[in-house]
C-alpha cells in the first residue's frame, strides 16, 4: 500500500523537478531574439538622444545647433539601426530555428523602434520649430503612434499571402515620417504627409517583402541613408542637399509603391474579368 502522506508529499517534487526542467528551454534565448532586442535598444537609445540632444538643450535656452544636428541625426541613424536588426532577425530566424518567444519579443521591439521613437520625433519637433505648433504636432505624434499598435496588432492576427505586407511596413513608415520631419517642410504640409503616412501603414495597400535582391537593396539604401545623415551631421560640403534628396527619395519611394501595387491589383482584376468572360463563351 502507499502511504497517502508519501505520496502527498511526492508529487510537489515531481512537478518541481519538471519546472526546473522547462523553464530553462522557454526562456533560452535564439539568435534571432538577440538582433531583436537589439532593435529595441537601438529604438530606446533614439528616444534618449532625441531627448538629450534637442529637446533639453531647447527647453534650457541652449543655441548650440550643431548639437541639436547631431543629436538628430544619430537619433535617426539609430532608427536606421534597428531597421538593419528587424531585417536581419527575420532572415536569421528563417535559417536557423527561433524561440516561442520570437513573435512576441519582435511586435514589442517594432512599438519601440518604429511607433515610440517616430512619434517621439515628431512631438519634440513640435515643440522646438518655430513654425509648429505643439499641440496639433503631439495630435500627429499620437496618430502615429496608434497607427503603428493597430498595424502590429492586425499583423499578428491576420494572414495575407506570402510574399507582400498589407499595409506600409512599421520600419518603412518610421524612416518616412522621419524624412518627413527633416526635409523642414511648411508646418501644415510636414503634418499632412506625417498622417497619410500613418494611413498608408493601417491601410490595405500591399508591399512586398525584403527577400533576396530586394532585402539587399533595402540594406544598400540604409547604409546610404547613413552617410547622408552623418554628412549632413557634420556639416559637410553639401550635406544639406545631400540630406534633404535622401529623404525626398524616401517620400518618393513611399508614394510610388502603392500606386504600382494599386495599379496591379487593377490590372489582375481586369485580367480576371477577361478570363472569366472567355470562359463563359461557347
Amino acid at each position: 500500500m502507499i502511504d497517502p502522506e508519501t505520496q502527498a508529499n511526492w508529487v510537489p517534487e515531481a512537478d518541481e523537478v519538471d519546472e526546473e526542467e522547462e523553464m530553462p528551454l522557454s526562456l533560452r534565448l535564439s539568435i534571432a531574439d538577440t538582433l531583436t532586442l537589439g532593435n529595441a535598444t537601438c529604438g530606446f537609445m533614439a528616444v534618449y538622444f532625441t531627448t538629450t540632444g534637442i529637446l533639453i538643450p531647447h527647453l534650457t535656452g541652449s543655441q548650440e545647433s550643431g548639437m541639436a544636428r547631431h543629436s538628430a541625426a544619430t537619433a535617426v541613424i539609430l532608427m536606421l539601426c534597428a531597421a538593419v536588426f528587424d531585417l536581419f532577425d527575420g532572415l536569421v530566424a528563417r535559417k536557423l530555428r527561433s524561440s516561442p518567444m520570437g513573435a512576441e519579443l519582435d511586435n514589442l521591439s517594432d512599438l519601440i523602434s518604429f511607433g515610440l521613437a517616430p512619434a517621439y520625433f515628431v512631438l519634440v519637433y513640435g515643440m522646438v520649430a518655430d513654425d509648429a505648433h505643439q499641440r496639433v504636432a503631439a495630435l500627429g505624434a499620437i496618430v502615429v503612434l496608434l497607427a503603428v499598435v493597430l498595424r502590429l496588432a492586425r499583423f499578428s492576427c491576420v494572414t495575407v499571402k506570402d510574399g507582400v505586407f498589407q499595409g506600409m511596413p512599421s520600419p518603412f513608415g518610421a524612416l518616412t515620417v522621419v524624412s518627413i520631419v527633416l526635409l523642414e517642410l511648411p508646418f501644415v504640409a510636414t503634418l499632412l504627409a506625417i498622417v497619410g503616412t500613418a494611413w498608408l501603414m493601417v491601410s490595405r495597400v500591399e508591399y512586398p517583402k525584403p527577400r533576396g535582391r530586394l532585402a539587399g537593396a533595402m540594406l544598400s539604401w540604409i547604409v546610404l541613408s547613413m552617410g547622408l545623415l552623418a554628412a549632413w551631421a557634420f556639416d559637410a560640403p553639401g550635406g544639406q542637399l545631400l540630406l534633404q534628396t535622401g529623404c525626398a527619395l524616401q517620400l518618393v519611394m513611399g508614394a510610388v509603391i502603392p500606386l504600382f501595387a494599386t495599379a496591379r491589383r487593377v490590372n489582375n482584376f481586369r485580367d480576371n474579368r477577361r478570363e472569366a468572360r472567355a470562359a463563359q463563351l461557347p
